[in-house]
């Protein structure tokens, strides 16, 4: 609560602050030659002006903590967290955190180890978003990498293909620890894609059925006033993060939404504190014809309504032409110049209508097992070459 102990043109305030993020302040502060009680004002101050508040942070054990703040902005503060329906301290925690994320060590050195994401998405099906995931993912493990893809997507192509069944509803799955309601450990649910070529670095979280309903799920969740502001887009990374540290690249193979679990998956791969640009982004599997650009617009729009919501960099790491057949005459060859046209992202990958990715399909087997030396296996080593940083 506010006390009234003036200081020029501020008061002091009391709340309460968990002693890590008290500590990791501190440090930023004196890093960045700053007092403290002026970062904390800049980080109250950016806060409020969000529209949806931040990620919710772990407040387990926070402790009290005062500082000076200008006269009347606590007050402001806790209009703003009643409004969103958060304790004082909550809001505090996502204050802080939100600015230590956006002022970096001057060293620039990362948090942690920090897995490359790659969000392959478009809100149109039939593009090859599956084929797509599927083959970079086979590309990264080929070459040495720890990757973990996530069939994210609840009709559960990827994980057909892989020859994996889906998580029957009611079950623990992906989808249950999204909405905090996992009754065992995520990594039980992992499944090692056993093939001779990628050595047991191949992972695949299996789709679940529960998935149809996440939407809904996340929102209902989101009406609760303790658990309102971004948590229904942090939903993907909370239940993600708890496997990260086992993997050096995750795919995530997103449904054909525009909806909630979209924006979660387009908040998962942002860029973080510490990730190099375009360690991490979306990966956009598109047509040629006019429909992909339509869908592609909507997507970007979306892309860009997040980013600007909460103040992201979301990386565009790049655009696959996919079943592309010159044949089809001048719609295929016209639409192909206009995404090449647009530079920014760029065209990864050019894949043909070719054969060789529907057998595998039809063989439950890994297109670069199945077909390693096929112009398609070599695409998409290409596509994943391409959104490397």
């Amino acid at each position: 609560m506010a006390s009234p102990y003036p200081d020029g043109d501020r008061e002091k305030v009391a709340s309460k602050l968990p002693s890590v993020l008290r500590q990791e302040l501190k440090i930023r502060a004196a890093e960045l030659g700053l007092d403290i009680q002026d970062a904390v004002t800049s980080a109250v101050q950016d806060w409020r002006q969000l529209p949806q508040g931040g990620p919710v942070v772990d407040t387990a054990g926070a402790e009290s903590y005062s500082t000076w703040l200008p006269v009347g902005l606590y007050d402001e503060f806790k209009g703003t967290c009643t409004d969103r329906g958060v304790s004082y301290t909550q809001g505090l925690a996502q204050s802080v955190r939100r600015w230590l994320d956006a002022h970096p060590s001057p060293g620039g050195a990362p948090t942690g180890d920090i897995p490359q994401r790659k969000i392959v998405c478009n809100q149109k099906g039939g593009v090859g978003k599956t084929a797509v995931s599927a083959g970079i993912a086979q590309a990264y493990a080929e070459e040495g990498k720890r990757v973990l893809l996530v069939d994210y997507d609840p009709q559960g192509h990827l994980s057909q293909q892989l020859a994996v069944e889906q998580i029957p509803p009611g079950h623990d799955s992906l989808v249950s620890h999204m909405c905090d309601e996992g009754s065992g450990d995520l990594r039980d649910l992992i499944v090692v894609i056993d093939d001779p070529r990628f050595e047991k670095r191949l992972h695949l979280l299996p789709a679940c059925f529960d998935g149809f309903l996440l939407d809904a799920k996340i929102a209902i969740q989101s009406m609760d006033r303790s658990k309102r502001g971004i948590q229904k887009e942090s939903a993907l990374e909370r239940a993600l993060l708890k496997v990260e540290a086992d993997f050096d690249v995750i795919v995530v193979d997103c449904p054909p939404s525009l909806g909630i679990a979209m924006d979660a998956a387009l908040y998962y791969g942002r860029r973080r504190q510490g990730e190099p640009q375009g360690a991490s982004g979306v990966i956009i599997p598109v047509l040629a014809e006019d429909s992909s650009a339509t869908a592609y617009s909507m997507l970007a729009g979306q892309i860009e309504d997040i980013r600007d919501d909460f103040q992201l960099d979301i990386d565009y790491l790049g655009l696959v032409v996919n079943l592309y057949d010159s044949r089809r005459g001048v719609v295929a060859t016209s639409s192909l110049k206009q995404w090449r046209d647009l530079g920014d992202p760029r065209v990864l990958a050019i894949i043909g209508d070719l054969k060789e990715q529907r057998e595998a399909v039809r063989m439950r087997k890994p297109l670069l097992s199945y077909a390693p030396h096929s112009d398609q296996a070599e695409a998409m080593r290409q596509i994943a070459r391409g959104a490397a940083w």
